[in-house]
């Protein structure tokens, strides 16, 4: 056991010593400065590391100097308190991460974090949206009104683009092209792509961005947005931008009234939409483009729904596909 690094509080409980949060600050600043993660990655790192940091206070672990054991108590810990496998992989590459940066920038002398090795993931198929609640889902906005207009091309966009709903929310209206019919989206780490997006999504945005999106500017409070033209592309009835979360909960209710499951999620439109294309005849390497995934294996996991689509492609492609099967000769 490494040396203590606690304090304790004015109720006798015990924190991570100020060392540690410290360190943890600085971390959490240079991901959301320099990485440029989104501000959900963000919030998920630095509550798994606050996690780690009271598990080391509990156990009078030193957070910055644990040793090899001490991480493993702590994912033994994680194990015992039944997390999901993702949620503990999720909690260790945080403090992965967390001591990478840390002995690169000479705050710990060595980074057992490396040797411990990630929980293997169970590999589950990706869900998707059939193309009757697809249709379901598109026509469930009420686009006689200005916020049904927003929710329509909301629906469309998710469908055309595959983005993540965080890419959604950060679009403003400069970020379309007009004329080239795309739109760009900034994904993790700020790296941006430009997607193509067909007619019809980009006749919802218009009718929506000029129909729809003045009436609901005219609720906010900043005099400026007021004026601006090429500001954020969804705006609440208050004429705010709509984060993710405000996305998120007008994505579900729409869901619910289309009659959909309920684990149906706005990842699941992004999946939905790398599996049509592929289905549609799309090459991989132009949907891991389109998704922007850094690996092209992250993208392979969708040809495990399309295979009458691999099929297809095996007799159209392979030299010997139209060769008749050798009768039996019956010996």
């Amino acid at each position: 056991m490494t040396a203590l690094a606690t304090e304790a509080t004015h109720d006798g409980a015990m924190e991570p010593a100020r060392d540690f949060l410290d360190a943890l600050d600085a971390f959490i600043a240079y991901i959301a400065r320099v990485e440029g993660f989104s501000p959900e990655t963000v919030r998920a790192y630095e509550g798994h590391l606050e996690a780690y940091g009271r598990w080391c206070a509990r156990e009078s672990v030193n957070a910055l100097e644990p040793d090899i054991h001490d991480l493993r108590g702590y994912l033994a810990y994680l194990n015992r308190a039944s997390y999901a496998t993702r949620t503990i992989a999720a909690h260790l590459s945080a403090v992965r991460s967390f001591f990478r940066w840390a002995h690169a920038e000479g705050i710990v002398d060595t980074d057992a974090a490396s040797l411990v090795q990630m929980p293997k993931m169970p590999r589950s198929l990706p869900k998707t949206v059939s193309s009757a609640e697809m249709q379901r889902l598109l026509a469930a906005p009420d686009t006689s009104t200005p916020s049904g207009m927003r929710d329509a091309a909301m629906l469309e966009l998710f469908y055309a683009t595959g983005a993540r709903i965080s890419e959604l929310s950060h679009i403003d209206i400069a970020d379309f092209d007009w004329t080239t019919r795309t739109v760009r989206l900034f994904g993790k780490g700020s790296k941006e792509r430009i997607v193509p997006v067909y007619r019809r999504a980009l006749d919802a945005t218009r009718t929506y961005i000029d129909d729809a999106r003045p009436l609901l500017m005219r609720a906010s409070s900043d005099s400026a947005a007021m004026k601006r033209v090429d500001g954020p592309l969804f705006l609440s009835t208050r004429g705010n931008r709509m984060d993710a979360n405000a996305l998120r909960y007008r994505f579900h209710k729409l869901c619910r009234e289309a009659g959909l499951p309920a684990d149906i999620t706005p990842h699941v439109m992004r999946h939905t939409f790398a599996t049509d294309l592929l289905a549609g005849g799309a090459d991989l390497r132009s949907v891991q483009e389109l998704l922007g995934h850094a690996s092209l294996s992250t993208t392979t996991l969708y040809t495990h729904l399309t295979p009458d689509r691999l099929k297809s492609a095996v007799m159209q492609a392979h030299p010997r596909a139209d060769v008749k099967p050798i009768a039996a000769s019956g010996r």
